[in-house]
C-alpha cells in the first residue's frame, strides 16, 4: 500500500509518494540502494547544524535523487531527470524537507511490516 503526503517546497505543494516500488525506481535510475542513502543522510542531518552546514556534495545529490523519485513516483508529470525536476524550485532546503521525507518512508515501511504481522497472526491458525 502506497502513502503519499504533500510537501511544500518554495511555496509550491509537492506530492511526494513512498511504497514497495520506491527502493527498484531510485535502483534502476541511479544504481545506488536507498536504504543505505536513507540511513547515512539521517545521520548527517541529524548530527549537523543546519546554520554550520557541513553536508557533502554527494550526500545532497543522494538527497535530491530521493527527493526526485518519490516525487516523480506520485506524480507522473515530474520531468525524467532530476535537474529539471530541481529547477523549478528556487530553494530546496534538506534541513526542513529531508525529516519529511524520512517520516513518510518510515510510515510506508512501518504500513508493511503490520502487514506481515498480521498474515502470521491469520496463517497461524
Amino acid at each position: 500500500m502506497a502513502i503519499q503526503k504533500n510537501i511544500t517546497i518554495d511555496g509550491i505543494s509537492v506530492p511526494f509518494k513512498a511504497s514497495a516500488a520506491v527502493p527498484r525506481l531510485y535502483r534502476l535510475k541511479f544504481r545506488r540502494d536507498i536504504y543505505k542513502d536513507f540511513a547515512a543522510l539521517k545521520t548527517e542531518v541529524t548530527e549537523g547544524d543546519e546554520n554550520k552546514s557541513k553536508i557533502g556534495i554527494e550526500s545532497l545529490e543522494v538527497f535530491e535523487n530521493i527527493a526526485y523519485i518519490m516525487a516523480k513516483h506520485a506524480d507522473s508529470n515530474v520531468p525524467d531527470n532530476p535537474d529539471d525536476f530541481l529547477e523549478q524550485f528556487n530553494t530546496f532546503s534538506i534541513y526542513e524537507i529531508l525529516p519529511q521525507l524520512i517520516e513518510l518512508w518510515g510510515l510506508n515501511t512501518a504500513t508493511q511490516v503490520e502487514s506481515k504481522k498480521n498474515i502470521a497472526r491469520l496463517t497461524a491458525r
